[in-house]
């Protein structure tokens, strides 16, 4: 009985070990966290957004969801889509298929200690999987890289 215990034991613990090892980040992840508060970072993320001329697509959070429904507090995060029709434009104009990338997502989220992340996967890895052998959609990409690493430098800055 102790022995099929231990054995029961160990195959809990192996798989719960497996389930809770870290996941490798997929390529061309960029995240920061600042001495900003969440709700600073979503003010400075809109500034950053409108200075890059740039258009606030789409907005979710769950915090904001679980909040109204489930009438619960966790932690801040939201996901805030970014692009351009000028952009969308050109993109669809190189590959169909790829506006289902679109729009790029920022992610903030709120620390224990009250500061926040801003979490983004960069244009030209987002875009990498439609890219191959596509030059427009390379060349848009890498345009859309320095849009996305100005608008995350600017609202990450201290």
């Amino acid at each position: 009985m102790r022995r099929l215990f231990a054995l029961l034991s160990l195959m809990l613990f192996l798989s719960t070990a497996a389930t809770t090892a870290a996941v490798a980040a997929p390529d061309g992840l960029v995240g920061k966290t600042t001495a900003h508060s969440y709700a600073e970072m979503i003010e400075r993320l809109d500034q950053a957004v409108k200075d890059h001329k740039m258009g606030l697509v789409t907005r979710a959070s769950a915090t904001v969801g679980v909040k109204r429904v489930l009438e619960e507090d966790i932690p801040g995060n939201m996901v805030v889509g970014v692009y351009h029709p000028r952009f969308a434009k050109r993109m669809l104009e190189a590959s169909v298929p790829a506006g289902i990338e679109a729009p790029i997502r920022f992610y903030i989220t709120e620390e224990a200690d009250g500061r926040a992340t801003l979490t983004y996967r960069e244009p030209s890895a987002v875009f990498a999987p439609w890219a191959d052998g596509n030059a427009a959609l390379q060349t848009l990409a890498a345009e859309l890289d320095e849009v996305f690493a100005g608008i995350f430098a600017q609202a990450t800055a201290e």
